[in-house]
């Protein structure tokens, strides 16, 4: 049986490049961060799925988005628990849960242990890693 974290989608940093903006390149495959309050998706009030902006992988729902405070789309729990990789980021004198798209490793954010109901999470998101497609 194959590890669900096993990578589907690989790509050189060419066709990376080819595939994403600028700014979603910066962010899905170097790890970078949109400033809070900027990124799409921070307001998005409708109902439907977003999805990874490399690969398309369904991630979260808007019925698990809540309004965080923090500047970033936030969510509770992800459409699978499979569909996101965690790993540990020690980045900029911190230690963090960093998020990735388990299809294909692309950066999504962070999660933490400060969200609501029912999971006590809070996964927050980079807008600009994501696509959203209505229901």
């Amino acid at each position: 049986m194959a590890d669900s974290r096993t990578r589907k989608v690989q790509k050189s940093d060419e066709e990376w490049r080819a595939l994403l903006t600028p700014e979603q390149y910066r962010i899905t495959r170097e790890q970078g961060t949109e400033r809070p309050f900027t990124g799409p998706f921070l307001d998005n009030k409708r109902h439907g799925t977003y999805r990874c902006v490399c690969c398309g992988r369904a991630l979260f729902r808007s019925d698990t988005k809540f309004d965080s405070g923090c500047g970033w789309p936030s969510y509770f729990a992800p459409v699978d628990p499979e569909a996101i990789a965690e790993c540990v980021d020690r980045s900029h004198f911190m230690v963090r849960t960093e998020i990735r798209c388990a299809d294909c490793d692309a950066h999504l954010g962070h999660v933490f242990p400060d969200g609501p109901p029912p999971t006590g999470l809070r996964y927050c998101l980079n807008g600009t890693a994501m696509t959203f497609e209505e229901d």
